[in-house]
C-alpha cells in the first residue's frame, strides 16, 4: 500500500483485496468483549474535517482508538480558520504537533491530494467534494462480499444523485475492480456530464433494472451541492427513482439494499424498506470501523499483525 489513501486507484486490485482480507481480522477484534489491540500505541491520528460528518468521523475515531492510537479532532468552528487562517497554515500547524496520519474531509475536490504534498504524515481521503470517498467504497465491498460472496459477475445498481456523489465514483472503481457489472440509474440531470472511462451501463428505468441486480446502492439527493433545480420535485423523484415497498418487491431473493447515509427516508428509500432484512445499512456502519482499522494498520503499522 502507498503512503496515502487518496483514491481507490491508489490501491489497485491487489491493494483492495489486501484491505478486505485484513478487515476480516479486525471484524473479529471489534466483536471481542474488549475490542482493542495495541497495534498503533504511540501513534497519533488527527481528523481534519471541514465538512459535517457523523458516520465517517466517528468511525475513524473508533478505528484509531481500537488500535490504541491517540486521536485529535479538528473543529473548524472552534479553530483559527474562523479568524482567517489558511488551509496550508492549519495543516502545517497540526503536523508540527507530531501526527502520523491526517484524515481529511473537505467540500473541494483535490484538497487531500494537496495536503499530502505539504505533510510527511500519511493522508487519508474521507471525502473531497464530488471526487472520491475511498473508505466508503471499501466498506461497501466488504459488506457485499459478506452477503453475496465474490463480486465477480455480480450486477450492482447505483441509484440516485450520481452527479454529485463521491461515493458513486469510488464505488464504481472498487466494484469494477472486483469484477462486478455496474449500472447507474438516474435521470439525465443527475448523471455526470461525461461518463467516458466509467466502466458502467446507464438506465433511466429503475423498475426494469431491479429484478436483474444482486445489490442496489441508493444515494441521497445532495441538495447542498446543487446550484439548480435538477428534478421537478422530490415527490416526483421518489415516484420515479425511490425504492418504495412495491419496488423492493421486484428485487430477487438474496438481493441487498445499501445506503452510505445519511438516509432521507421517504425520498430515495421508503421508511419501511430501510428496515427490511435485505437492508444492510447498519452493517455497513459496523464494517466501516473494521475497514478503517485495516487502512490505518496498513498505512502506519504494516510490519505488525493483529
Amino acid at each position: 500500500m502507498t503512503r496515502h489513501l487518496l483514491a481507490i486507484d491508489d490501491l489497485g486490485d491487489d491493494g483492495i483485496e489486501e484491505v478486505l482480507r485484513l478487515t476480516e481480522s479486525f471484524v473479529e477484534v471489534s466483536e471481542r468483549a474488549i475490542p482493542k489491540v495495541p497495534t498503533l500505541r504511540g501513534r497519533t491520528v488527527v481528523s481534519l474535517f471541514y465538512e459535517e460528518s457523523t458516520r465517517t468521523r466517528l468511525s475513524f475515531e473508533a478505528a484509531a482508538k481500537r488500535l490504541s492510537a491517540d486521536t485529535m479532532n479538528f473543529n473548524v468552528g472552534a479553530s483559527a480558520v474562523a479568524k482567517g487562517e489558511s488551509l496550508r497554515d492549519t495543516v502545517l500547524t497540526i503536523e508540527a504537533m507530531g501526527v502520523d496520519a491526517v484524515i481529511v474531509r473537505h467540500a473541494s475536490a483535490g484538497v487531500p491530494v494537496q495536503v499530502a504534498r505539504w505533510v510527511e504524515a500519511s493522508v487519508i481521503n474521507a471525502g473531497d467534494g464530488w471526487h472520491e470517498h475511498p473508505t466508503q467504497a471499501l466498506l461497501d465491498c466488504y459488506t457485499l462480499r459478506e452477503r453475496l460472496g465474490s463480486l465477480d459477475g455480480r450486477r450492482i445498481a447505483i441509484v440516485g444523485d450520481v452527479k454529485h456523489s463521491r461515493v458513486a465514483r469510488s464505488d464504481v472503481a472498487a466494484f469494477a475492480s472486483l469484477g462486478a457489472d455496474v449500472v447507474l440509474v438516474a435521470p439525465p440531470t443527475l448523471l455526470p456530464p461525461s461518463l467516458v472511462g466509467w466502466p458502467v451501463e446507464v438506465s433511466h428505468d429503475l423498475d426494469e433494472v431491479l429484478p436483474k441486480v444482486d445489490a442496489v446502492v441508493l444515494l441521497r439527493m445532495q441538495q447542498e451541492r446543487q446550484n439548480e433545480a435538477l428534478v421537478p420535485s422530490l415527490r416526483e423523484y421518489t415516484a420515479t427513482y425511490g425504492l418504495t415497498r412495491r419496488r423492493a418487491g421486484l428485487l430477487s431473493d438474496g438481493a441487498v439494499v445499501m445506503h452510505p447515509g445519511p438516509m432521507n427516508r421517504g425520498v430515495e428509500i421508503a421508511a419501511d424498506v430501510a428496515d427490511l432484512a435485505c437492508s444492510v445499512v447498519t452493517r455497513q456502519v459496523a464494517n466501516g470501523v473494521a475497514v478503517r482499522m485495516a487502512v490505518l494498520f496498513l498505512l502506519l503499522a504494516a510490519e505488525a499483525r493483529p
